[in-house]
């Protein structure tokens, strides 16, 4: 019982000294927006950045037993025609649609509009 009370004290201690601790008040500065945060203040660097964009031609849906199945010369359809364009995302944000073309010998995209929050931009064909 001794060990009890020796505990229950030393945690109402505790407690004490937490209720001793006061909060200090900081001062901030104001900041402007628009206001440069860096060295420069550019966002030039951004310029020559590389940002990876994902073309989705489709998609679809199959059962763990099709998938099993497929192998060399298995065809999956998906579920959008030839004639529909394909998206175009950043990370997982579509930001356009175009169509598939073939450049040199590489697959290619042609946009055909570039999407945003405002009003749609015109179509580009």
């Amino acid at each position: 019982m001794a060990k009890t009370d020796t505990a229950v004290k030393e945690k109402e201690g505790e407690a004490a000294d937490d209720s001793k601790k006061q909060a200090q008040s900081v001062e901030l500065t104001e900041a402007t927006e628009g206001q440069a945060t860096g060295p420069g203040g550019s966002i030039d660097i951004l310029l020559d950045m590389n940002i990876p964009v994902t073309v989705s031609i489709g998609q679809t849906e199959i059962s763990v037993k099709r998938l099993l199945q497929l192998g060399s010369g298995s065809v999956l359809k998906l579920d959008k025609p030839i004639d529909e364009p394909v998206d175009l995302y950043l990370k997982d944000t579509k930001f356009a649609t175009g169509s598939v073309v073939v450049v040199d010998g590489w697959f290619a995209v042609k946009i055909n509009q570039i999407l945003g929050t405002g009003p749609q931009k015109a179509d580009v064909t």
